[in-house]
């Protein structure tokens, strides 16, 4: 079935107190996209963010992020104040998240939440915490312990601790009870804002698109509590971190730093972890996208310690057995592969042999040098579509950054001459519609003609990433009436 939906992360919603969250906001979106003919609402990662604010580095696998809990319905629970929240500087820009500020105050407000809630003899919370115990109990003991110690890697911390001797275990349970309490009642909050707003959406005929990133940050609950998912030697040090080869954007590749999995282990235990991972993904998102999924085929590793990724090596992943144990376990649920980046045939086969919907990317189809699998007429149906992605260049601003051929290319591909300019995101939009993949994704940007000041990421730079939001009043009416229009136009609707 045709359908169509519009990227925005819930960190870029206008909502008040400086970053975006479950609030009124995120209700008036759904609106907004209900208005607009849309079936989906894709965002990124929810996971609680680490040092650099990438959703895709997260401290847990399974948390979610305490930033996105609305403080408004805090102040009607009688949790909070007005003039509390008000009172806290969480910056003054709001086009822009300042992850310092929101640190430095966010944190104060849900403490003061949690010490008058009187959680103890809050019924529902106990059941919360039960039925999540199987990843909220090491969650919140790391994030109590990882507090105790100023915040460092858990690698940093003492030795009894870092190798969960139970003893040390026991004695932080007891000395970081209040803590540990603190951060599952963040996750209680958080669950029930999120799939409150979710039903809302589902109820106005709008579907999730979640994300889930292939790999977990080192710093974070899920490599502390079981090292032995992951290759580290016996001092619990990684042996490989992953990454990317040198390319055409960079020299020297991508060295992201995450553990690499060992494989081995995830398939004597029949993959046991993933299978919970994904049906914890799937209580939160109607469709999930995997992300980097050709690692499941080869993944690239590079040796521990290495200062760029030019020396790592490609190594054989899990390939299609992990998805045929997802499928018997979970059943045939929705996934879409991001399959981008250079594709080998066993990557090919392998996405083809899930059935999973890959990705097409509207940048990186416009290559005079050859023909490109991105370019409209070489799709196949079961496909997603978009403009770009959050790791792209808005529309507007790449086109500008074209080089003469590529323009050129473009320019003849969509018959733009004697067009308006301010009117080309509108035929690269138009593009992507009348495509005949299934389903159409086009990020907010690319339907306001922003520039490059509202790129959310700017891979292999640190800092300046993920900030940009979304400003009250800039989608309106009007604007949904015109994607509506296009939407009918193209069988979407």
């Amino acid at each position: 079935m045709r359908a169509s939906g519009i990227l925005l992360p819930v960190a870029s919603l206008p909502s008040k107190y400086g970053i975006g969250a479950f609030s009124k906001s995120a209700y008036e979106f759904v609106d907004k996209l209900k208005a607009a003919g849309q079936k989906y609402w894709q965002i990124l990662p929810l996971g609680p963010t680490s040092y650099g604010d990438s959703p895709y580095q997260s401290f847990s696998a399974f948390a979610g992020n305490p930033y996105f809990i609305d403080l408004d319905a805090l102040v009607e629970e009688g949790l909070l104040t007005k003039e509390e929240c008000e009172a806290c500087d969480f910056g003054d820009d709001p086009g822009r998240v300042d992850y310092e500020k929101i640190y430095n105050e966010r944190f104060k407000l849900l403490q003061e939440a949690f010490f008058r809630s009187r959680s103890e003899n809050n019924q529902d919370f106990q059941i919360f915490m039960n039925e999540n115990k199987e990843w909220l109990d090491d969650y919140c003991l790391y994030m109590a312990v990882k507090r105790r110690f100023r915040g460092v890697s858990w690698s940093e911390w003492d030795e009894d601790i870092r190798g969960r001797e139970p003893e040390a275990m026991n004695r932080y349970r007891e000395m970081c009870s209040s803590e540990i309490r603190f951060y599952a009642f963040m996750q209680f909050l958080f669950r029930n804002q999120w799939l409150k707003l979710k039903t809302y959406a589902n109820e106005n005929g709008i579907s999730i698109i979640g994300d889930i990133p292939i790999y977990v940050a080192f710093d974070s609950a899920d490599t502390w509590a079981a090292p032995e998912m992951f290759q580290f030697d016996s001092s619990l040090h990684p042996t490989a971190v992953a990454g990317c080869p040198p390319d055409g954007f960079s020299a020297t590749g991508q060295l992201w730093g995450n553990p690499l999995y060992d494989w081995e282990y995830h398939r004597r235990t029949g993959y046991a972890w993933w299978i919970r991972r994904m049906r914890h993904s799937f209580k939160l998102y109607d469709t999930v996208r995997v992300d980097h999924f050709r690692g499941f085929d080869e993944y690239y590793s590079i040796p521990y310690g290495d200062a760029t990724a030019e020396f790592g090596c490609w190594k054989k992943g899990p390939g299609i057995e992990l998805f045929e144990v997802l499928k018997r376990e979970l059943g045939d649920r929705p996934i879409i592969a991001e399959d981008l980046g250079y594709l080998t045939p066993s990557v090919i086969k392998l996405v083809k042999d899930s059935g999973y919907p890959g990705m097409k990317v509207l940048e990186f189809a416009f290559d005079s040098r050859e023909e490109s699998d991105y370019l409209p007429h070489n799709y196949d149906k079961n496909c997603v579509v978009y403009t770009g992605t959050h790791d792209n260049q808005t529309l507007s601003a790449w086109f500008d950054e074209l080089s003469g051929e590529d323009r050129e290319l473009a320019m003849d591909y969509l018959n733009l001459y004697g067009r308006d300019r301010e009117e080309y995101n509108w035929e690269f939009i138009r593009l992507a519609l009348e495509s005949v993949a299934d389903l159409a994704v086009i990020p907010i940007q690319d339907y306001l003609g922003l520039g490059a000041e509202a790129r959310i990421n700017r891979p292999s730079i640190l800092g300046g990433n993920w900030a940009w939001r979304l400003r009250a009043g800039e989608f309106t009416d009007e604007l949904a009436g015109k994607i509506r229009k296009l939407t009918k136009i193209y069988g979407r609707l």
